[in-house]
């Protein structure tokens, strides 16, 4: 009697575990096959970023070497196949480089052009905000104060890397449409921050002493010259596999 009770629990035993099959093991492998998908999609996303890596770093070097060798043609058709082949830290180099070169040509709305397409293609804040603050520059000739406010405000942010280039720059857009109030004001915090790079302080106080001694009114070759200094920035890290040029972006 005792050997059919547990016949029979064990038969229980067995449905209940097939049951809980038929139910878990569909669910337990629709989870390995999504896992699996996930791991291809990501090992061919690495593969594509690594290849356009490489792709760009061959194009932007090629790039680099018409410059050195006085080819500016040359130069622009490598970058922009660097932009074009690019991750987006290449791209963004590339297209920064060939803004440089639309400058020297004084193809001025098609080097805003390219620099403002260069802040957007790259997440890394060193590449976007260097290529947003050298756009907010050439801005200054063409654009109200008001899109010119609009492009430096979210620059100025104590976290962006070039904070103090952009608090400089917009105190000299308003110096320049008039407002020597909010301006002088901006410049007295460049000159007394403890975090204002040095040449930086140097040229608000040199501004600062011009406020005072009545000549803003005749400030505007020193906002011309502001616009045509280097942005000085750390040289920018390359991706991952594939050398990395150590060249800073054009002006």
């Amino acid at each position: 009697m005792v050997d059919v009770f547990e016949q029979v629990e064990e038969e229980l035993r067995s449905d209940r575990y097939k049951r809980l099959a038929r139910t878990w093991l569909p669910v337990f492998g629709g989870v390995l096959l999504l896992a699996l998908i996930a791991a291809l999609a990501f090992w061919g996303w690495d593969s594509m970023q690594t290849s356009r890596a490489d792709k760009g770093s061959v194009a932007f070097d090629r790039g680099l070497q018409s410059l050195q060798a006085n080819n500016p043609i040359g130069a622009d058709a490598a970058f922009t196949q660097a932009a074009k082949d690019g991750n987006g830290a290449y791209k963004a180099m590339a297209l920064m480089h060939r803004a440089g070169i639309a400058v020297d040509a004084n193809r001025i709305p098609d080097a805003l052009r390219l620099f403002d397409e260069a802040a957007k293609a790259s997440r890394d804040p060193l590449l976007a905000d260097a290529a947003a603050l050298k756009a907010a520059y050439l801005a200054m000739d063409t654009e109200t104060l008001a899109q010119v406010e609009a492009r430096l405000e979210p620059l100025v942010e104590d976290d962006r890397p070039f904070a103090p280039f952009a608090i400089e720059a917009l105190a000299m857009a308003r110096l320049q449409a008039g407002q020597t109030a909010p301006a002088r004001s901006a410049l007295v915090l460049l000159k007394n921050g403890l975090d204002t790079p040095e040449i930086v302080g140097q040229r608000a106080e040199l501004t600062l002493a011009a406020i005072d001694a009545g000549a803003a009114a005749n400030l505007k070759a020193i906002v011309d010259a502001q616009k045509r200094l280097p942005v000085q920035a750390p040289p920018a890290q390359a991706p991952q596999p594939g050398p990395a040029p150590a060249a800073q972006p054009r002006p």
